[in-house]
């Protein structure tokens, strides 16, 4: 058997202060290892359907056997969301979609998994690392060498990402995985966070805190600031259970840029 850790969350989820609905939606299943945040698109109602039916149809995720096993069940309910976003979208005659950013664990092992610009961070020894990576025009822009980083950061059109579920036949994710270790702690976020908290601010708050009280006081900076968008934010903490584990089987999936 490998290590076994217990988690603490917190959650929080608001429309902000430039809009009258909220089309973000998280779902938090402990249980089955599986954290999320997805934040619509396609106006009202389109963007919050997109959302909850990323929501509803991993809600049935159930308990994995294996790290293997929570990947496909995952990749398998996010398939059966996208092509009941797209169904919709064609009945209704407009491009809804939702970003997603998920955190997977089983054992000792995590996976982050992400489509479009919501953000997984993690804290670890006090140190923030951004481990997903936008999926928007600017940052292809900036990978294909056409634009410099300074360049990227006032691109006009910086926030229009390029990947979301729900706009094409296929779900286009990548990947990042690791090992587990105590107090481990991860922020997963829509984008309405990260356009007024920046990423020092986050480590500060996520790691002087505990996860709900963590999320309530970036909200209330978030809010403090404008809070243009609709803003969620889930913060998840690993506490190690065992003090000796044997290597169990791995996330058989790929790496970003591997």
């Amino acid at each position: 058997m490998g290590k076994s850790f217990r988690f603490e969350t917190g959650a929080v989820s608001h429309t902000g202060l430039a809009r009258d609905h909220n089309e973000d939606r998280f779902l938090s299943e402990p249980a089955s290892g599986l954290w999320l945040v997805a934040d619509g698109m396609g106006g009202h109602l389109g963007g919050e359907y997109a959302s909850g039916s990323i929501v509803d149809h991993l809600a049935s995720i159930g308990k994995p056997s294996s790290a293997p096993d929570l990947q496909a069940r995952f990749v398998e309910r996010i398939g059966r969301a996208n092509d009941e976003i797209q169904n919709h979208a064609l009945s209704s005659g407009g491009t809804i979609g939702s970003t997603v950013v998920a955190l997977l664990t089983f054992e000792q092992h995590f996976a982050c998994v992400w489509s479009g610009d919501s953000r997984i961070y993690m804290v670890r020894d006090g140190q923030l690392t951004q481990l997903s990576r936008d999926h928007t025009e600017a940052n292809e822009l900036l990978d294909r060498g056409a634009i410099t980083a300074e360049e990227a950061e006032s691109w006009p059109r910086k926030n229009v990402i390029t990947r979301a579920v729900g706009v094409g036949e296929e779900v286009d994710l990548d990947h990042k995985y690791g090992t587990l270790r105590n107090r481990d702690t991860f922020v997963l976020c829509s984008d309405g966070l990260t356009a007024h908290v920046d990423d020092p601010e986050i480590r500060e708050i996520a790691n002087g805190n505990q996860p709900q009280k963590a999320c309530e006081m970036l909200l209330d900076m978030t809010l403090d600031r404008g809070a243009t968008d609709n803003t969620t934010v889930m913060i998840v903490r690993a506490f190690d259970k065992t003090e000796v584990a044997a290597f169990s089987e791995f996330f058989d999936i790929q790496q970003q840029g591997a």
